[in-house]
């Protein structure tokens, strides 16, 4: 068995019996079913820039394992909450991470069609997560859990927030994708960050983690987009890569304008809540779900639209 099916057999089972726990928390699981096609999304599916869509496929080819890795480290702590308010979102955070790996196979699997080697990449993170998850401390692993929770939902908030950065994802199956993942990303963005106050509670390792996880993620990303650029024929050309990398890391760019809330998250009295994103929220549903939404035609939308 491949470490992609591997991971993808396991969130499946892991998001069965979360789905109605976690709707009666706000976090519903909801499976998409994206249909991703080769020859209907363009190569350079973000700004048609190739420096900006090689970075998000890179990153996307850290997902499937990654939200993986969240899962198994939010369940080895489940069973010690009583609060009944934090299990069920505890069920939630793992189905929607469960169908937030699923997705991204897909679309990642759509991506190596292209002669792109995420399947390489995807096989990489996963012997490196599992390494983690065999010899780390069960503590440090869900603190690295919280940090890079807190990564994905300020970048999924910016997403949501500026139109700029939704219009250069075009029209392509990509936008439905990442709206959708960024709207779940805010719903259970508090789980993981209240599970370890309530289980382990350490500032120190809290804080303290959060130094190596970044360190690691930013070789992982810098190491893996080189890999994606020279198998594409991409990464010497200077001028272009120039210009991609100003738009997200100029003084100015799209990871900078980030920085206030990132920093938040070493203040001691810090939650992700303080970031508030209730409005938003709403504001998404019925952008995505709603029944002229983005999502009208997903699997969810149809079973939700026939049990009504």
């Amino acid at each position: 068995m491949t470490a992609n099916t591997s991971t993808a057999s396991a969130v499946i089972q892991a998001s069965a019996s979360g789905v109605a726990k976690g709707a009666a928390a706000n976090i519903p699981p909801r499976r998409m079913d994206f249909e991703f096609s080769e020859s209907e999304s363009p190569r350079y599916f973000y700004g048609n820039d190739a420096f900006l869509s090689h970075f998000w496929n890179t990153f996307s080819s850290l997902l499937p394992a990654g939200e993986s890795f969240f899962v198994q480290a939010v369940r080895h702590y489940r069973d010690q909450v009583t609060d009944p308010v934090l299990k069920a979102q505890v069920a939630g955070f793992i189905g929607q991470e469960a169908m937030h790996s699923k997705e991204h196979l897909a679309f990642n699997t759509m991506i190596a069609s292209k002669g792109l080697p995420m399947e390489e990449l995807q096989r990489d993170v996963s012997w490196f997560l599992e390494t983690i998850a065999k010899y780390a401390p069960k503590s440090l692993q869900l603190a690295a859990t919280v940090c890079l929770e807190h990564y994905t939902a300020i970048i999924a908030e910016q997403l949501l927030r500026e139109p700029e950065h939704q219009r250069m994802l075009g029209d392509f199956d990509a936008k439905k994708l990442w709206l959708w993942h960024a709207l779940e990303e805010n719903e259970h963005k508090t789980v993981a960050y209240d599970l370890y106050e309530s289980t382990v509670g350490s500032y120190w390792l809290r804080a303290g983690t959060m130094v190596p996880t970044t360190l690691i993620l930013a070789v992982v990303l810098v190491a893996f987009q080189t890999r994606m650029m020279a198998a594409d024929g991409q990464l010497f050309k200077l001028k272009q890569n120039a210009k991609g990398f100003a738009y997200l890391w100029s003084r100015k760019g799209l990871f900078p304008r980030l920085a206030p809330q990132f920093f938040d998250f070493f203040r001691r009295d810090f939650h992700p809540s303080q970031h508030d994103t209730d409005a938003l929220l709403m504001e998404w549903k019925e952008k995505l779900l709603g029944s002229e939404g983005l999502l009208k035609d997903s699997s969810f939308a149809k079973k939700a639209k026939a049990a009504a």
